[in-house]
C-alpha cells in the first residue's frame, strides 16, 4: 500500500503517490475502455460506437468544469457545483443504466484523481466510484415519461445515500457533542446535495432547457 500511498500523521488521512496516480488512470482508463465495450455491444455501427464514447467523454470534461465552479463548499468536503451532476446523469438519460454507470464510476475515479481525500480504502470507493456511480441510476429512467427529472432526482439522492454512509462510518467523530452522528451527516451531505439537486431540477423543467435536451438525445443517438 505504501507504494501507492503516504500517511500524513498531523491530517489523520493518505495522500497519493505518483505510482498512486499512475493507478488511478490506469483505471480510468480501464472504465472508458468498459464503455466502449458496452457501446460495442448496444449500438449498430462503428459511427454510433465511436459517437457514443465522445458523447460519455464530452459529458465527464462538462462535469469536472461545472464541478470546478462552486457556489459554496463545506470544509469537510462537498460542495453546490454549477449542476456537474446532471452532465452524468445525462449520459445514463441518453444510453441507458449501463453506460450511465460505467460513466459515473469513471466520472468518480477523476475525481478522486483531482481532488483525492483518503481516509480509508473503503471510504475511498464510497465517496468516488460509488457515490458518483449512482449518478448512472438515470439510466434506468431513459424511456419514462418526464425521464431525465426523475432520473436526475434518482441519481442524485443514490450519491447522497451512499455519502451518508461513509460519513457514518468513518466521520462519525466529527458530530458535535451529544448529536447523533448519523443525523449529522445526513444533514451534512444533505447540504450541499439537495440545494444543487433543486436548483438543477428547476432549470430542467424550463422548456427551453427541455427541448435542447431533447434535442442532444436525437443527435446522441441517431446515426
Amino acid at each position: 500500500m505504501s507504494f501507492f500511498l503516504t500517511y500524513v500523521a498531523e491530517d489523520s488521512e493518505y495522500i497519493l503517490k505518483p505510482a498512486g496516480y499512475v493507478l488511478m488512470i490506469l483505471l480510468l482508463a480501464a472504465f472508458l475502455f468498459g464503455i466502449h465495450v458496452i457501446s460495442k455491444s448496444t449500438v449498430r455501427t462503428k459511427k454510433m460506437q465511436t459517437k457514443q464514447l465522445v458523447f460519455c467523454s464530452v459529458a465527464m470534461a462538462l462535469a469536472m468544469v461545472a464541478s470546478i465552479i462552486k457556489f459554496a463548499s463545506l470544509p469537510f468536503g462537498g460542495s453546490i457545483t454549477l449542476f456537474s451532476m446532471m452532465f452524468i446523469c445525462l449520459i445514463g438519460y441518453i444510453y441507458g443504466a449501463k453506460t450511465g454507470l460505467m460513466t459515473g464510476i469513471a466520472y468518480g475515479i477523476l475525481q478522486f484523481i483531482s481532488e483525492p481525500y483518503i481516509f480509508a480504502p473503503l471510504q475511498v470507493l464510497m465517496d468516488y466510484p460509488l457515490a458518483f456511480g449512482a449518478l448512472g441510476l438515470s439510466g434506468f429512467f431513459s424511456n419514462k415519461k418526464h425521464g431525465l427529472i426523475i432520473g436526475y432526482i434518482a441519481g442524485a439522492l443514490g450519491r447522497y445515500v451512499f455519502h451518508v454512509i461513509s460519513g457514518y462510518i468513518f466521520f462519525a467523530s466529527y458530530a458535535p457533542e451529544g448529536m447523533n452522528p448519523f443525523l449529522y451527516t445526513a444533514g451534512y451531505n444533505a447540504t450541499y446535495i439537495f440545494p444543487e439537486l433543486i436548483l438543477t431540477v428547476i432549470v430542467l423543467c424550463l422548456p427551453p432547457v427541455a427541448n435542447a435536451i431533447a434535442q442532444v438525445k436525437r443527435q446522441a443517438v441517431n446515426e
